[in-house]
């Protein structure tokens, strides 16, 4: 299993309500609906809180978002799916794309240590 980390930014002139809004509504209904999403066996949004924000320009991370693949030969046919244009065109729509921070990890990652567990 490998995983898909991304850290995103916003499009400019996009409020961080707009972004969050498209996202959710748009970006994150698109991808089951596609053969490049058909690969990805599990979506997270991690967005960061609206009330965090210091106006409209704030510079920072808009979210995180994880997408887990079963091998990376799966990862590689997510992106070479004749319908990724379709999500990529999607992506440029609401995120800076010069800005976008991503790895793929193994998974499972090493535990360190956990103080949730009782």
């Amino acid at each position: 299993m490998v995983r898909l980390t991304c850290l995103l930014r916003r499009k400019a002139g996009m409020t961080p309500a707009e972004f969050h809004q498209h996202w959710e509504e748009v970006h994150a209904t698109l991808i089951p609906t596609l053969e490049a999403g058909s690969f990805v066996v599990r979506y997270e949004q991690h967005p960061k809180p609206l009330e965090s924000y210091q106006g409209d320009d704030d510079p920072g991370f808009d979210g995180v978002t994880l997408q887990w693949f079963a091998s990376m030969d799966d990862y590689n046919a997510h992106m070479a799916a004749p319908d990724f244009g379709v999500m990529w065109a999607d992506i440029e729509s609401f995120l800076d794309t010069d800005q976008l921070h991503f790895i793929v990890t193994e998974e499972p990652g090493r535990l360190i240590f956990d103080r949730t567990e009782g």
